[in-house]
């Protein structure tokens, strides 16, 4: 991969992870209610979710995903059920005191690593970066030794930086009225991105996404 390459890949997937989602909102609201060691754990999830995707990315099992309507309809209802399940909750937990008791690693971890990997639409962020930047001529494995440094550096950058504005956040409410309504505005999120994600349309492979 050219150095021009690799930038313009850079630029790609510093808009794909920093384009607020399911995963944001998620490290936001663990932010807020965690220690902020114990709240990285979420961006460590995210991080195996990402590596798991890049290799299914090179291997080409992304593309066999996307183009199949059926896994990609059985995988999207799945995943917009769940983020509309985790607003609805979090709708009716808002108002009340947040738990005394600090949700032990393994916990955060799996919660996170759900967010992350039942979302379709991220098949098509991959699938655009595999689709757009990598050169068919050259062997795959090779590329990866550039490809997923690079991802893997902006992401942990991205999902560090919306971690520590939860935690900004969740040091700033102070008064109960915000938290209540900073709880209520992360709920709604996961509702419209789940019911964004139950209408969307499947992934194409080629193209720009």
């Amino acid at each position: 991969m050219s150095f021009e390459a690799w930038t313009i890949f850079a630029l790609f997937w510093l808009v794909f992870v920093t384009t607020p989602g399911p995963n944001a909102v998620n490290c936001i609201s663990n932010g807020m209610s965690l220690p902020f060691t114990r709240a990285m754990v979420g961006v460590l999830a995210i991080l195996t979710q990402a590596c798991a995707f890049l290799v299914l990315s090179a291997l080409g099992v992304t593309a066999l995903i996307a183009t199949s309507p059926t896994a990609f309809l059985v995988a999207k209802m799945i995943g917009a059920g769940f983020l509309i399940y985790l607003g609805i909750r979090g709708w009716i937990n808002a108002s009340k005191p947040a738990p005394s008791e600090v949700r032990p690693a393994r916990q955060v971890y799996l919660h996170a690593l759900a967010v992350a990997t039942i979302n379709p639409k991220s098949v098509a962020g991959y699938l655009a970066a595999f689709s757009q930047f990598v050169q068919p001529d050259v062997p795959i494995w090779g590329q990866m030794t550039v490809i997923m440094p690079t991802a893997l550096a902006l992401t942990a950058l991205s999902y560090t930086g919306f971690t520590l504005l939860g935690a900004i956040m969740g040091r700033a409410a102070l008064g109960a009225v915000f938290n209540t309504s900073v709880r209520r505005v992360m709920a709604v999120c996961f509702i419209i991105y789940g019911v964004l994600l139950g209408a969307s349309g499947a992934p194409q492979t080629g193209g720009a996404q």
